[in-house]
């Protein structure tokens, strides 16, 4: 189908998958460029195709259109409307993320935990949305991989401790070596770019562990931090 109007009712609907309350409330949402689409399309996610190019797109649209319902500067000749990813049963170690605020953070992160195999995320409620457009685009496609769950983490912790995960957080004064630590059925515990773990978390956290650096820095962006332990994890003894 070919649309040209910008008043059109279906270019509406595109624009306002860019609200997070309406993502949700359709349990949808908008990716743009022509590996994410791939990559969706792979997984059988994409509920319709827009393109400027493609005359097979479920919807032809012109630039202007594309320009209207895009989040990037410079745009896309590919979108797609896709459903939300449905979360899995966990396994493996856990990346357990604490009032993370930044989307290309959690967009690096997510890309991380599939390098370094840590299969399964756990959002706090307090986290960025994961279906923000810049976390999106910062996954480039890794998204679609990985078991990422929303979760009251207080309510949570606890429940992985009964199923015999370590809970393990990090703290540059108090923490451990990481490479010292039992490496099996670990939930890690990142916390937020500006406060870090919050208090009520650490009381759940089993044990602290550090990165060892030079102590002319202070600390890591969280995405470098996570990638850090996270690899130290996965693959030294």
């Amino acid at each position: 189908m070919r649309i040209t109007s910008l008043q059109n009712q279906k270019v509406k609907y595109w624009v306002s998958l860019n609200n997070k309350k309406v993502r949700d409330q359709e349990q949808c949402f908008l990716i743009e460029g022509d590996h994410l689409v791939k990559e969706a399309l792979k997984l059988g996610l994409v509920v319709e195709t827009i393109s400027t190019i493609d005359e097979d797109a479920d919807y032809l649209v012109t630039e202007e259109i594309m320009k209207k319902i895009s989040n990037q500067v410079s745009i896309s000749n590919e979108a797609a409307v896709v459903k939300f990813i449905l979360p899995k049963e966990i396994e493996g170690n856990i990346l357990v993320l604490d009032g993370l605020q930044d989307p290309g953070n959690l967009g690096t992160i997510i890309r991380s935990s599939l390098a370094f195999n840590f299969k399964t995320i756990i959002l706090g409620d307090n986290c960025v949305d994961l279906y923000n457009p810049k976390v999106i685009r910062a996954t480039e496609g890794m998204l679609f991989y990985q078991n990422i769950l929303r979760k009251n983490l207080l309510c949570y912790l606890p429940s992985l401790k009964e199923k015999g995960y370590h809970i393990v957080g990090t703290d540059v004064k108090n923490g451990q070596d990481i490479r010292l630590i039992k490496k099996e059925k670990i939930a890690l515990v990142i916390g937020s770019e500006g406060q870090g773990i919050s208090k009520e978390i650490k009381d759940i956290c089993d044990d602290f562990v550090y990165i060892k650096m030079n102590k002319k820095v202070e600390s890591l962006n969280a995405s470098v931090a996570s990638s850090i332990l996270m690899y130290e994890v996965n693959y030294h003894e």
